[in-house]
């Protein structure tokens, strides 16, 4: 699990078993939510033994009191 943040102080919150991969995929314009918007920046990652944990933990910084909480430290 990890989030990005760009210039404009925008975050994306994602998962993936590739990282390194993944982040070449934001940086080239490959991901369509973060086309155009970086260059962006791992600010956080996670890492879980299993998949449905970082799914777990994705959904909840996209959301709610969590969210509030990344948007408080890397907005």
């Amino acid at each position: 699990m990890y989030v990005l943040r760009n210039p404009a102080g925008r975050l994306y919150v994602g998962f993936t078993t590739d990282l390194e991969r993944r982040l070449q995929q934001h940086q080239n314009g490959e991901s369509r939510w973060t086309r155009g918007r970086g260059p962006w920046e791992l600010v956080q990652v996670e890492t879980f033994t299993h998949r449905v944990e970082a799914l777990r933990r994705e959904r909840a910084l996209k959301g709610g009191k969590h969210n509030q909480e990344l948007r408080k430290r890397y907005g």
